[in-house]
Order: structure tokens, then sequence, then C-alpha cells
């Protein structure tokens, strides 16, 4: 049975934060506030914040900064996941991935439906991984933040959960750039 095995010790990951919006600032930003408030009650740092208008370059850059820097370890974006003209949240993440996590959106897609019946159809949620970095975009709700943490990332953040988890694998994530070098 999936949990946390309470023998191991817990590690915390570095996470930014970005949310991805024409409107939003960070006094009226309760997307990104959640996401903030989860990941500092599970015990990791937030290492970054900010907000990113719906600018397919500018969240390049964005993620591109982030990935590049070493106090930082998973990037978890919110908004500009839907499908209209101005949501481009996914291709941006898209362009960086070195390898897409497909289960991570469709994971969040399946949960959401329990939810939100088929308007989760309209999410066009995403996970990936970039230069050690992990990366995710959910769609821009406060609901959809609570559910992609508390339902998916949460458990995949630590260490301890059993039987597998993805911050175990943070060690590994660059394998193939050591194997170049050698």
């Amino acid at each position: 049975m999936p949990g946390i095995d309470e023998t191991r010790e817990f590690v915390p990951v570095r996470i930014a934060v970005l949310t991805v919006s024409d409107s939003r600032t960070e006094a009226d930003d309760k997307s990104g506030q959640t996401l903030v408030d989860r990941a500092t009650a599970a015990g990791h740092i937030v290492a970054a914040r900010a907000i990113e208008k719906d600018d397919r370059a500018a969240i390049e850059a964005r993620l591109k900064t982030w990935i590049a820097d070493s106090g930082i370890d998973v990037v978890i974006a919110t908004g500009g996941t839907g499908v209209t003209g101005r949501d481009v949240t996914p291709e941006a993440f898209r362009a960086v991935y070195e390898k897409e996590i497909e289960g991570f959106g469709e994971l969040f897609r399946q949960l959401s439906y329990a939810k939100i019946g088929t308007s989760t159809l309209q999410s066009r949620a995403t996970g990936g991984v970039a230069g050690g970095t992990y990366l995710f975009a959910l769609p821009g709700s406060p609901g959809a933040c609570r559910d992609g943490w508390d339902d998916i990332l949460r458990w995949q953040l630590d260490v301890r959960f059993r039987p597998c988890n993805l911050a175990e694998l943070m060690p590994r994530l660059e394998e193939h750039r050591r194997g170049k070098a050698l």
C-alpha cells in the first residue's frame, strides 16, 4: 500500500513557484500562494517566486534561468494551461523539456475528472525534466493547485513516499551528462 515510510528521513526540496497571468499581482495571486503555503507546510523550501505574463518567450526565459540555478530543484507553475489563444504555458514548458513526464498530466486530469467531470479536458497540465530540474505546470485556479499538490506533488516530492517517488531520483536526473564527460 502506498504511503510515507516513517523510518526514512524527510529531505526538503527547493521549489520555485511561477504564476502565469496577464492580470495577477503577488497581492492577489491566490493560486501561487496556495502552492507556496502547501510546499512550506510540507517542509520544503520556496527558493523563488515570480509572475510572468502569458508570453511564451518570457516563460521559457524564466524556466531556463531557474533550471540553471543550482538552488532550485523543482519549478511548479500555475496558469496558462487552458485552450484559449493566450494559454501558452505547456508550449513554453515543452520547449525546454529534456524529458516529458506524460503521466503527470494524465494523472492530474484523472483526479480532476472526479471533481469537475468532463471540464477537465480543458486542462493541459504537464510535467517534465530539464537540466536536473523537475518542471510542473498546473491550471490557474487555487482548486487545481490544491489538487495537484495534495494528490500528486506532495507525495512525489517526498523521499519517504513508497513504493517510489520522484524526489529520490533527483541525484540521477543528469546521469546522461556525467556519462558524456567521462
